[in-house]
Order: C-alpha cells, then sequence, then structure tokens
C-alpha cells in the first residue's frame, strides 16, 4: 500500500505510514505542521482507517499527548570497547539466504512495537547495503541482524538467551568506536538486554501515541 509523504488537509500537513496496514493492520501518522494536531491527527486517523488500519498512532506534536503513550523510541549509545567479545560468527546475508532472513524476521517482529514489516523490495534493498547477518556458533544459528558503520539496526535472537550473544557478534560488523541502536521503550526485555551490556540511554527520539 502507498504511503503519504504529504498528508494535507485545513488543519496542516501529515505524513501518512500505510505500509503496514497488509501485514499489521497498523497505521502511522507523522505530524508534520499544524494550527490544530488534534483535528489534523483525527482527520488522517479516519483516513487510515478506511484503509484498513484497525489501530493508528501519531507522533509529532505536543498536544497528541491527549492521546494514550504507545511508545517512546530511544536512542542508547555504549563504547564498543566494552561491549564483551564473543566467539559467535557472522555470516553475510547472500541471495540464496535473503528469504530465510526475512522469514525470520517477520516472524519475529510481528508484534514488536514499531517494527516495520519486510518485503522483498526491502529484502533486496539490505543484500545491496550488505548490512545482514546471520550468527551462528558451531554451525547452530543463534539469531540474526543488521549492523553497519556504528549503528545495529536488527538483533534478534532465533535461540532463547541468546540475545548478548548476537548483539555482542554484530558489534564484529562495527568501524566506529560508538556503538548505536535504537529500541521502543515498551520492549522492556530488549531494553534491560542493552543495558546489562552497557548501553545508556541518550535521546528520546519520538513518541508515538494511539489514536485509533
Amino acid at each position: 500500500m502507498k504511503d503519504f509523504p504529504a498528508f494535507t488537509t485545513e488543519n496542516g500537513v501529515a505524513s501518512l505510514i500505510l505500509r503496514e496496514i497488509p501485514y499489521r493492520e497498523e497505521a502511522y501518522i507523522q505530524i508534520r505542521s499544524s494550527l490544530s494536531a488534534q483535528a489534523l491527527a483525527e482527520e488522517c486517523a479516519q483516513f487510515c482507517t478506511m484503509c484498513g488500519a484497525e489501530k493508528v498512532y501519531a507522533t509529532g506534536h505536543e498536544d497528541l499527548e491527549k492521546y494514550p503513550l504507545h511508545t517512546s523510541v530511544l536512542q542508547m549509545r555504549a563504547d564498543l570497547a566494552s561491549i564483551a567479545d564473543t566467539d559467535a560468527a557472522l555470516f553475510p546475508v547472500q541471495e540464496q539466504t535473503a528469504a530465510q532472513w526475512r522469514q525470520i524476521y517477520n516472524e519475529r517482529m510481528r508484534d514488536v512495537a514499531n517494527a516495520s514489516w519486510m518485503t522483498q523490495k526491502d529484502e533486496g534493498e539490505m543484500l545491496q547495503k550488505g548490512d545482514g547477518y546471520f550468527v551462528h556458533r558451531n554451525g547452530e544459528l543463534l539469531g540474526i541482524g543488521r549492523a553497519s558503520a556504528e549503528k545495529i539496526d536488527i538483533v534478534i535472537a532465533v535461540k532463547r538467551g541468546a540475545g548478548s550473544e548476537v548483539l555482542c557478534a554484530l558489534c564484529h560488523a562495527l568501524t566506529g568506536d560508538i556503538v548505536e541502536l535504537e529500541v521502543a521503550s515498551v520492549n522492556e526485555k530488549a531494553v534491560r538486554l542493552y543495558e546489562r551490556l552497557g548501553f545508556l540511554a541518550t535521546k528520546e527520539l519520538s513518541r508515538w501515541y494511539r489514536i485509533r
């Protein structure tokens, strides 16, 4: 489903993210400018509902605080040198393994707040960037992830309790002195894991509110 980078009404301008509707029945609204953010959010939410969204979330304006908070998106950072090493190995995603990676991702992230569904187009972009990995130890799959430069974008453990090993292994793909990642505040299990590994929340990037 097509997104709307600029959805304009008499109450302002917003971006509508509708691509999740076929997969998660969710839509997202980013308020760009508005004289009445609440009225704009309601107009956008009505449109999203007409497109098939069962849940609608919005961000981008303090007036949205009148709605229930869905989640905050936190930026967390750590010194790369402080992250424990691991003997788990990284295997880059290849064309013949990309579909398997995407299947694991969609299964594991289906119920994670603000996670995006991965399409075949996204799969192709990941292959082009070369930032997708499987994490193995002695032939056993521990998890998957995406990482490049100073940022880890995705950490998913397939084996129970392997989250720390997966994250530490993904650090092998980084090139800077700092490790950065983003996490939804309601994903408390992930937040606790990152804190145990030495990450600190450095910034609140956004707050998402439940409109519908």
